[in-house]
């Protein structure tokens, strides 16, 4: 096929990160004319496009893998569940971003812009089959997150966390491309399916392990899986809330997607040396996000170290195999977990007193006397996450966990147990605070904006995905299913 006519075929494909384009550049442009202006406009055009993205991703679902420009891209089932994933938790992060922004007088069009921006990134780290595109999506993604994170360039907190995520990803970019080099030094090929050849024909030995591990480690990093976490919880805390509940939504579901990418297509026959490193990323992520957010009195913090371990249970879907469901089981997961997560940044987000953020445990107290609404929205949303059924939340740890045991992972499986039930603990003192102390002074009153996004995500936990689980797992199945 001539460049020309791969061009033509690649060009549909690509439809949804084509759009994400155009209105980049759009938005740069009207943003640099209107200013401040036409911050609201923008804000509400940039959640259609990223819904639209996302419809259009789904629609365009091949029924067998479809490869685009050169083979540098590939659209499939995994790349299509997870590019919906993406879409709709940066749509919802958007607005209230957008609605927090205006209310704060802080309306800048760089952030629609900024955040289209990181969602091609995604898009295209989800869809990777070579090397360089995988960098290349990675590093769109973590540019303009670096931008989004120090926001507030007058706040000491932002700017830490801004400069912090930084240093500390450049450090795991070094990784990757020094991993990467190793990889393709011994395999002679940076395309996923030569490097599978090569890794099945023996190629590489302990040299290309080495530079698998190292690319695991940049790629834990992007998914704050301990113990290459260590930006998470500043950068949580530093970064404003919008900006945090996308950090904890969107760029995981694109870590996991890239990484079950990468240890199923290209090293899929080194599958029992990569699964003790993913099982012990696992197994620390669950122990050290659980323990250390018992220490925490920030919400923010909190909801940092509850993402480390969320991200141990993902994992412990990938280290099952795809022969006894776990990549299935860990995009599941994730499809769960995100709503919960979403609302709880909502209402966080909403925890305003005196015009200034109130963002810890201790300002819920007595919430339920004052604001019931949000004491329920605060108690659905923290039920699942916690994995207390019949909420979605413990589904999701339900699936992984019988995927570990399938695959004979018995003693992740205890690990991952035992972690949800130190878990449980953090977010029933939230609970506590919430419904029996004696009362904070009363927040403001949330934007409607605001609650009805909790409001949702709420409803999502419980009852809507419990109902469309069959669907869902029947979807999962089904984009994982050349893995199998």
């Amino acid at each position: 096929m001539t460049p020309l006519n791969d061009l033509i075929h690649s060009l549909p494909y690509a439809r949804p990160e084509l759009l994400l384009v155009a209105f980049a550049l759009l938005a740069a442009v009207i943003g640099a004319w209107g200013g401040q202006k036409v911050f609201g406009l923008l804000s509400m055009l940039g959640v259609l496009v990223l819904a639209a993205a996302g419809g259009l991703a789904f629609a365009q679902n091949p029924a067998a893998p479809a490869a685009i420009f050169q083979g540098a891209m590939v659209v499939d089932g995994v790349a299509v569940f997870a590019k919906v994933l993406i879409a709709l938790s940066a749509a919802a992060a958007l607005l209230v971003g957008a609605d927090h922004f205006s209310r704060v007088g802080d309306k800048r069009f760089e952030y629609p812009v900024l955040m289209t921006l990181a969602v091609l990134g995604m898009f295209v780290m989800v869809s990777a089959q070579d090397l360089i595109t995988l960098y290349v999506g990675v590093e769109l993604q973590s540019l303009a997150a670096y931008v989004l994170a120090a926001w507030r360039r007058d706040d000491a907190y932002s700017s830490e966390a801004g400069l912090k995520y930084f240093v500390l990803s450049a450090i795991s970019s070094g990784l990757l491309l020094f991993g990467s080099s190793f990889v393709y030094g011994f395999t002679g090929s940076i395309h996923f399916d030569q490097i599978a050849s090569a890794v099945d024909e023996g190629a590489g030995g302990v040299g290309l392990l080495f530079g698998l591990v190292l690319m695991l480690c940049a790629l834990g990093f992007k998914m704050s899986a301990a113990p290459f976490h260590m930006w998470t919880p500043d950068v949580y805390e530093g970064a404003p809330t919008p900006v945090t509940a996308f950090f904890a939504a969107a760029p995981k579901v694109a870590a996991v997607a890239l990484m079950a990418r990468v240890l199923y297509e290209p090293f899929g026959g080194m599958i029992d040396q990569w699964r003790q490193v993913v099982m012990a990323l696992a197994a620390i992520s669950m122990v050290w996000g659980s323990v250390a957010a018992l220490l925490q009195t920030n919400l923010k913090r909190l909801m940092a170290y509850s993402s480390i371990g969320n991200m141990g249970y993902a994992l412990m879907g990938l280290a099952a195999g795809p022969e006894h469901g776990g990549p299935a089981s860990a995009l599941i997961y994730l499809a769960l977990y995100l709503p919960a997560n979403i609302g709880i940044f909502a209402l966080i987000i909403s925890m305003q007193r005196n015009g200034e953020p109130a963002e810890t445990v201790a300002d819920l107290a007595g919430l339920a006397q004052k604001r019931a609404w949000m004491a329920a929205l605060f108690t659905m949303l923290l039920f699942s996450i916690a994995g207390i059924p019949p909420f979605a939340g413990f589904i999701g740890k339900f699936l992984v966990l019988s995927a570990a045991v399938d695959a004979g992972l018995v003693w992740l499986a205890i690990v991952g147990a035992v972690a949800a039930v130190v878990s449980a603990a953090y977010y029933l003192r939230i609970l506590a605070s919430v419904w029996f102390a004696a009362p904070a002074p009363a927040l403001q009153k949330a934007s409607g904006t605001v609650a009805l996004t909790a409001t949702l995500a709420a409803l999502l936990t419980f009852p809507v995905l419990v109902l469309a689980l069959g669907a869902l797992q029947q979807w999962a199945e089904t984009a994982v299913r050349m893995w199998n």
